[in-house]
């Protein structure tokens, strides 16, 4: 296949499908890989068509020091034409586009940019970094394709380019041979397709044949159908409790078509006959209408200013202050987890520490779920700053885990916010693009709500396509590019409390929603529970006490273990316990808070009105979650009465206790206070060695930590190098693959072409030779290497040496023929040895065998003096004509003829009589039949006539095609008059 070598213009006002007007839009794919890829690229395009109308770009992990070989090995799998890309190439299409190496490339007005990488050894993600570009400049035209390699690089690209309607394809874990960015990228659930590399062409053109077909459409299918929209409607919510009516009609309509084509439906009546058949297609398409296009810090400066907002918001509040925050549609939680970052950072920087609670929701569980894990891809890097990744990070083997400190302030649930309850008495809303999925009625409905959840003077962060409408005279505007407002602290006048739910309850169906925080579970709910459970149970006389230990719910009769205490009433337990009691029961209950299990204290004497008592008491946890977390269950259960000896025994102490002096108590009182207070001090010592302790234990925990990045950081470095390697090997071992078939082709060459060929390096010593030059000069395999003047060369009169020599001096071949001393003759060449590069790096010498020639010219050339002496002594004419009867050739004996005078002429040209005539006649009649003919035919002369005896043959070439007649004159005048005489 011919091998393009030109480079393409670089147009700075390019065709492409970002170009508006007469050009027509065509589609990009982005094609990503990493280890493994190569064999991947080439699968693919062996099976994608020259003329698909696309244009491709190959984004691959490459070595920053070496030079790529990946355009000139994938141009041996396509017809269409590669470069490797410059900075500001226009996309054409039937074109592919191959990265360079150590450079990041971006996708701007259909041009191609080049940036240079600034860690080029380190977690560089280009993949993502082309598909986000790709995606936001070609929107519903781009496509990306992911294909082998380690991580996870092409993932985030991949939600971009989903998000903006493109097509999405990812390469099966069967076929990859390595899965990592594969598995990832299908783990989101976003991929279109999932197959092997030579079936990927077929439906991606597939799906760009429907899509142009569907553009050049002024009007849906959709739309011309009536009533086909709110069945699809229907059938959502029947299955899903959700609306999608409420959306921007033509939102939906793009996504529903999507679905519509990828399964090839022209009519969406049938469509709809499959939705309604297939439960698994409605949820595919619920997911298809929730596409969460979100990432950490989206849009920085936005963000930035959102920080010097919070700043001014925090500097005045309380240290006991709880900021609230409200994040709806927060989809995987990455902007959640970003404003609690900025919140982190805005306390530092003041030094000033709050309660901060951040409300995450979203109506798409999946997504929910991925949020309360806060595990992400490590292809967070390219959003995340380093020094935030380092702080607020944890690396792991499958990507980065936000730190628990951070994971704490936040609570995620499923929520909708058209039919659900709001969050209210917020310092800080952020819904940044959600609402530009709503249609004008629904956010004129959810605007309001949004304002009667704020605080006054709270702050609402929308996205950069979102307004505030009607609303406008209720908020301050903070910053009118990156839409931060603040509510107003005068509202009432202007605006009532808003109606909800949103439309009617009527309208939706009623379900509740479970949110992981307390606030949504009463405590009135918690006990009704605990005592639902008590009462249907044969459970023993217990209390319940909460984290105060003050009683909140009683079980059975206590009365024997507890009594309300002399003074002013408490439920205190401490306070109420029996003598006996008190001491095991406040070590049990420390115990249980400390350890978060049950504890058992046995046989406990307890002083009763009657007597003593022997108790068993059960102190346990209630239960793992917020609210009961907090409470303790202490079940008494009586297992008898003391000894007789025992009971007489405590009698007799009683006595004599009563006799003890008051001096000698007080005195024991005084010890007991002494002894505390060492005690005390003993403790406050040891705590102040636990707190050193502790600070040790951080300082070398942060050093771990640190180190811990460090090894992290070069765990990235050696990945990256590892498939940087990966991907040279298998460019390299491509290119051996096909130098072995080039030196295989060229060893059959040389052997069939049976020509004796020797090559010398630029020492003149013997490089290589082939089999048919042993028969000239005596070689074997040991002689390769030695100089040419080692060996017996079979030639006469021939210094190979000398004629080499001269060869590499002046660089001009020679070619002579030579003698060997069987007598052979051979054909001598010796021309420099030249490299792809131009350089002379030796000699070629051939010898071809033309003994056989030589022998044939040799008879030829005795044959042919034969047949002159024959011809110049024979009294013959012998002539040659073409098919017009024009001479080529004559011979005739007399001195005074000159052939030149007959040449190209006919006979009737030279003379005109009767003779003439009929000669011209028996040489045409021969070339007609083809046959041969005789005839004697007389000649006028002056004075007399002549008589010829004439034979015409006719005259072939070597293909045995008619060129002509030949003739052969033989004068028989004297024979004629002798005859006639007699």
């Amino acid at each position: 296949m011919a091998r393009n070598n030109k480079s393409p213009t670089k147009d700075k006002s390019p065709s492409s499908p970002h170009t508006h007007g007469s050009v027509q839009p065509f589609p990009v794919v982005g094609i990503g890989a990493s280890a493994g890829g190569l064999e991947a690229f080439e699968s693919f395009f062996d099976a994608m068509p020259s003329d698909s109308g696309i244009a491709f770009v190959v984004v691959a992990h490459l070595d920053p020091t070496h030079i790529s070989l990946l355009p000139e090995l994938l141009q041996k799998h396509t017809e269409m034409q590669i470069f490797q890309v410059e900075d500001g190439m226009s996309v054409q299409r039937n074109t592919v586009y191959i990265i360079p190496p150590n450079r990041d490339l971006n996708l701007l007005n259909g041009q191609l940019q080049l940036r240079e990488l600034k860690h080029p050894r380190g977690k560089n993600l280009p993949i993502d970094s082309f598909f986000s570009s790709l995606a936001e400049d070609q929107g519903a035209n781009a496509a990306c394709i992911v294909l082998s390699g380690t991580g996870s690089d092409g993932t985030l690209g991949l939600r971009a380019i989903k998000g903006k309607g493109g097509l999405t394809i990812v390469q099966n874990e069967e076929s990859a041979r390595y899965d990592g960015m594969p598995q990832n990228a299908a783990a989101t659930g976003l991929a279109d397709f999932v197959l092997p590399p030579e079936q990927m062409p077929n439906e991606l053109i597939s799906r760009i044949q429907n899509g142009s077909r569907r553009s050049s459409e002024p009007k849906t299918f959709i739309q011309e159908t009536p009533n086909s929209l709110q069945k699809v409607f229907a059938l959502l919510r029947t299955h899903t409790h959700h609306d999608f009516s409420l959306y921007k009609e033509n939102t939906i309509i793009r996504r529903i078509e999507r679905r519509i084509h990828l399964h090839h439906f022209y009519d969406i009546d049938a469509y709809l006959q499959y939705l309604q058949t297939s439960e698994s297609e409605i949820g595919i398409l619920f997911k298809e209408l929730l596409i969460g296009v979100t990432s950490f810090f989206r849009d920085p400066l936005a963000f930035a200013k959102l920080k010097e907002t919070l700043l001014d918001q925090l500097r005045d509040k309380p240290a006991d202050y709880t900021f609230r925050v409200w994040v709806p549609g927060c989809s995987t939680g990455e902007e959640a987890y970003s404003i609690a970052i900025l919140l982190q950072e805005c306390m530092e920087e003041l030094s000033q520490y709050f309660q901060v609670q951040i409300f995450g929701t979203d109506i798409d569980e999946e997504a929910i779920d991925t949020a309360r894990k806060g595990l992400y891809p490590a292809s967070i890097t390219d959003a995340v700053e380093f020094n935030r990744l380092a702080r607020f990070f944890h690396r792991g083997q499958e990507g980065y885990q936000i730190q628990k400190s951070i994971r704490e302030i936040l609570v995620f649930a499923t929520q909708s916010v058209i039919r659900d309850p709001p969050f209210t008495k917020l310092d800080l809303l952020s819904c940044r693009n959600l609402m530009i999925y709503f249609n004008n009625d629904l956010q004129q409905k959810i605007l309001p709500i949004f304002h009667y959840s704020l605080k006054p003077g709270g702050t609402m962060f929308l996205g950069s396509s979102e307004t505030i409408g009607s609303t406008i005279n209720l908020h301050t505007t903070i910053d009118k590019k990156w839409k931060i407002f603040t509510r107003n602290p005068q509202t009432s006048a202007l605006y009532r409390k808003p109606d909800f739910p949103v439309f009617p309850l009527s309208y939706y169906e009623k379900r509740a929603i479970s949110l992981d925080t307390p606030e949504e579970i009463p405590n009135t709910n918690a006990i009704a529970l605990v005592e639902s459970i008590l009462h249907q149970s044969n459970a023993p006389p217990c209390v319940i006490i909460d984290a105060e230990n003050k009683v909140v719910y009683i079980h059975g009769r206590v009365g024997h273990f507890l009594e309300p205490a002399i003074g002013r009433a408490t439920t205190n337990i401490l306070e109420m316990a029996r003598p006996g009691l008190k001491s095991e029961l406040i070590t049990a209950i420390q115990e249980v808070h400390t350890h978060q299990r049950e504890t058992l204290r046995k046989a406990l004497n307890i002083e009763q009105d009657k007597g003593h008592t022997l108790v068993d008491i059960r102190v346990k946890p209630l239960a793992e979650r917020p609210p009961l977390n907090t409470m303790i269950m202490i079940v008494f259960e009586t297992v008898g009465t003391p000894s007789s000896k025992a009971s007489r025994s405590a009698k007799t102490r009683g006595q004599k206790t009563a006799k003890v002096d008051v001096n000698t108590l007080e005195l024991e009182l005084q010890s007991t206070r002494e002894n505390l207070q060492t005690t005390i001090e003993e403790l406050e010592t040891t705590n102040e060695e636990l707190k050193s302790t502790n600070e040790e234990l951080q300082s070398t925990n942060e050093e771990l930590q640190s180190t811990n990045e460090e090894l992290e950081t070069s765990k990235e470095e050696l990945q990256s190098l590892n498939e940087e390697s990966i991907t040279v090997n298998s460019e390299l071992q491509s290119r051996v693959d096909q130098l072995v078939h080039a030196n295989d082709d060229m060893k059959n060459l040389l052997d069939s072409t049976q020509v004796a060929t020797l090559f010398l390096k630029i020492d003149l010593c013997i490089h290589r030779f082939t089999p048919k030059m042993t028969e000239i000069i005596s070689l074997t395999t040991n002689d390769i290497g030695r100089p040419i003047t080692d060996l017996a060369i079979n030639l006469l009169d021939t210094d190979i040496k000398a004629l080499a020599q001269q060869v590499l001096d002046d660089l001009i071949p020679i070619t002579r023929e030579v003698i060997s001393k069987d007598y052979e003759y051979f054909l001598l060449r010796i021309l420099p040895y030249r490299t792809a590069n131009n350089l002379i790096d030796g000699i070629v010498i051939t010898l071809d065998n033309i003994t056989k020639q030589i022998r044939i010219e040799e008879k030829l050339s005795q044959s042919e003096h034969r047949y002159r002496l024959v011809l110049e002594n024979a009294p013959l004419t012998v002539a040659q004509v073409d098919l017009d009867l024009r001479y080529t050739w004559i011979h005739n004996g007399h001195p005074d003829f000159e052939p030149a005078a007959y040449l190209g002429k006919r006979d009737d040209e030279i003379d005109d009589n009767e003779g003439i005539k009929e000669l011209m006649a028996l040489k045409q009649r021969v070339i007609d039949n083809g046959t041969g003919a005789s005839a004697e035919i007389s000649f006028p002369l002056s004075g007399g006539s002549e008589t010829y005896s004439i034979a015409v043959e006719p005259l072939k070439d070597a293909n045995d095609l008619l060129v002509g007649a030949t003739s052969v004159a033989v004068n028989i005048t004297g024979h004629k008059r002798s005859a006639d005489n007699s």
